[in-house]
């Protein structure tokens, strides 16, 4: 029997007579899982599932166990974007904003902020951490001018989303690739960019690949599949109620008559009544 299709996955591939590289993400059930419950509007939607696509396809070129974080954040009325993918790439994401967002360009609803992206990969003593202004007149344009300044070589983005799906397509200049065809980066360039946002969330790799680049030899290689992962943690909560300690938390209790504690980036409420806090600070517990 065949291995059914995978619907949420990240695909490799090489332009080889132009050392040119390139990849394609496509979302699906693992996008819908990240904004279950959440009730963003159609201008936050777009914008946070653009970052997911675009995150999942930095996150696939992690060659050791690891994890990235891009975070954009700004004075607009979008304040927060985050998305956390790993080596596996299993994402988790969220988004801030006002109530309403009215649809405007994306200048308008990031406003003045930057991008922080951290890594943190096994084998480094601490995590790596790069700030840069926010750059773009869109997400793709924001990390086009990113990937070339720490990458030093082009690359272009082609993102798009909507409330069922999220998918975006990466090209990026090899540092061979002049010498190899001087008009190929320009010429493959042009032909992304003619690239339909309804092409890039409903056609699959190589009906996508052969549509745009008919006459180039692709090397495209095996999908690997995506998913959403934001398990609950119970043992994270604890471990940060003890480190508040037992009064601040009796404290809340008295207050409130419960501990709630809701976590943004999963969209997931944890709730200790009393005698779960006592059973925290129990001799010999934890």
């Amino acid at each position: 029997m065949s291995a059914p299709p995978v619907h949420d996955y990240c695909r490799s591939f090489l332009f080889e007579r132009l050392d040119i590289r390139g990849a394609f993400v496509q979302l699906n059930e693992a996008w819908r899982q990240m904004l279950a419950g959440r009730g963003y509007p159609p201008p936050v939607v777009r914008l946070l599932g653009e970052l997911t696509a675009v995150t999942v396809l930095i996150a696939a070129n992690l060659k050791q166990p690891g994890r990235m974080t891009f975070q954009l954040s700004g004075t607009g009325p979008v304040s927060l974007l985050l998305l956390d993918c790993d080596q596996q790439l299993r994402l988790k994401g969220m988004a801030r904003c006002t109530d309403p967002v009215a649809p405007a360009p994306v200048p308008d609803l990031l406003g003045h902020g930057r991008l922080a992206l951290t890594l943190d990969v096994a084998g480094m003593r601490q995590p790596y951490q790069s700030l840069v202004p926010l750059d773009g007149d869109s997400i793709a344009a924001i990390f086009e001018h990113y990937l070339a300044r720490s990458e030093q070589q082009p690359a272009l983005l082609a993102l798009a989303a909507s409330e069922q799906a999220a998918s975006g397509l990466f090209l990026q200049k090899l540092p061979g690739a002049d010498a190899r065809d001087p008009d190929g980066w320009n010429r493959l360039s042009l032909l992304a960019r003619t690239l339909q946002p309804d092409e890039l969330l409903r056609l699959p790799t190589i009906q996508l690949l052969t549509r745009l680049f008919p006459e180039e030899d692709i090397r495209v290689y095996d999908p690997r599949p995506v998913r959403y992962h934001c398990p609950r943690d119970w043992d994270k909560v604890r471990h940060m109620l003890r480190s508040l300690g037992r009064s601040e938390c009796e404290a809340i209790l008295h207050e409130q008559g419960q501990i709630h504690i809701h976590d943004e980036v999963c969209n997931q409420d944890y709730v200790l009544d009393a005698g779960e806090v006592a059973a925290l600070f129990a001799p010999g517990d934890g």
